[in-house]
């Protein structure tokens, strides 16, 4: 059935596969997460019962081909991050760092060893990874990360701390990326180490129903077998960047798409002066302006999944899609706001906790910022980062 934001059917753009696998997602987030994110969110709690759930349906790493994961395109991956998010932008950044930054990092830089260990564990749920890469005084700028690691006879030791780390305090591995005398390198960390502790950043007004993190390495021991070997620079971590960036762009017009919803189910049920909201011309001008722009960020989505897909997708297309879809994204949940007047407020309502969350979705992997000067890069070849 077409969509009330598909005003120009975009489904039909679709294969019966794909259309397949959103519905499959979106009845798992009908009937897990919507009954229970008001309370998840309120009580700011993680479920971690719905992880092997998530697994069953082949969510996590599920672009990753072997290993025990889905071996699923890009697009596939993106429908499946829309409607996660349309459920909550927490859920879907669970599957984000789990797949698109921990489980790609051992994938693309990791031995053979390792993604034999790790992937199939991790792809089952059985396992929770987590990324250290953001640390307190280097959001966004990596490259001044403080933390190191110092070779120690065959093996590493490792000290300093990462924050706003997703899944920190649940995981059982952490990919640590961290200065060396051979520049930066990546390392699949054990939590359990001597000397790795996790610390909650609590409390927050956004990703109530998710779970970011500080850690802290204090003379953590490392083997060599830990290191990531295809990991030679700062360019690895943001391979695995681009992959959480990619999911974001379909992602954050999940939270946009419900909150349209959500306000266009309002807007005819609520009466005002005898007429429901509806039949007001000014309530039908920001559902028109709504509407527009989740049709407009699920192209602009599409198209860069299907370039993605197709081998063709250029680093300044990402920031593309994660600059435009992110802002488009915030304004439309602020504006259903509006429609629900006072009542939007009510977290029953949905509308701000996705506002909220959006705050986060739009500061994480790479700021408005950020992106607005990787395409002002690509436009004039000036490099403004340093100015």
């Amino acid at each position: 059935m077409t969509e009330l934001t598909d005003l120009l059917n975009l489904e039909a753009e679709f294969s019966d596969e794909e259309l397949a696998l959103r519905d499959r997602v979106r009845e798992f987030v009908d009937r897990r997460i919507r009954p229970n994110i008001d309370d998840w969110y309120e009580r700011a709690v993680f479920p971690t019962e719905i992880i092997p759930e998530m697994a069953e349906l082949g969510l996590l790493g599920m672009h990753i081909k072997g290993y025990g994961c889905a071996g699923r395109s890009a697009t596939e991956y993106g429908i499946a991050m829309q409607e996660l998010e349309a459920g909550d932008s927490g859920l879907r950044t669970f599957v984000s760092v789990q797949g698109s930054l921990a489980m790609s990092a051992i994938a693309k830089h990791g031995s053979e060893e390792q993604k034999q260990r790790w992937l199939p564990e991790m792809a089952a749920g059985r396992v929770v990874g987590c990324f250290g890469l953001t640390e307190p005084e280097a959001g966004s700028d990596p490259a001044g990360m403080r933390t190191t690691a110092v070779r120690d006879g065959d093996g590493w030791v490792l000290n300093g701390s990462k924050r706003w780390i997703g899944l920190g305090t649940i995981a059982q591995i952490a990919i640590v990326w961290a200065k060396t005398d051979e520049g930066v390198r990546g390392f699949i960390v054990p939590t359990d180490s001597e000397g790795f502790t996790a610390k909650a950043l609590e409390p927050k007004l956004s990703m109530r129903a998710s779970i970011q993190t500080e850690l802290t390495f204090d003379n953590v021991r490392l083997t060599e077998a830990d290191r990531l070997p295809g990991a030679t620079s700062l360019r690895a971590p943001f391979e695995c960047l681009n992959e959480a960036r990619y999911g974001i762009v379909w992602g954050a017009m999940g939270a946009a798409r419900d909150s349209f919803e959500r306000a266009a189910t309002y807007a005819g049920e609520r009466k005002q002066f005898g007429r429901p909201l509806s039949a007001f011309q000014l309530t039908q001008k920001k559902l028109t302006d709504m509407a527009l722009e989740i049709a407009k960020g699920q192209l602009l989505a599409l198209r860069i999944g299907r370039l993605k897909d197709a081998g063709k997708l250029e680093r300044h297309m990402i920031s593309v899609g994660k600059l435009n879809n992110c802002r488009a994204a915030i304004e439309i949940c602020r504006e259903a706001r509006t429609i629900f007047g006072g009542n939007g407020v009510l977290l029953e309502n949905g509308v701000l906790r996705h506002a909220n969350n959006l705050e986060s979705v739009r500061t994480y992997e790479g700021t408005d910022e950020v992106h607005t000067l990787i395409i002002g890069q690509h436009l004039t070849g000036e490099n403004a980062f340093s100015n």
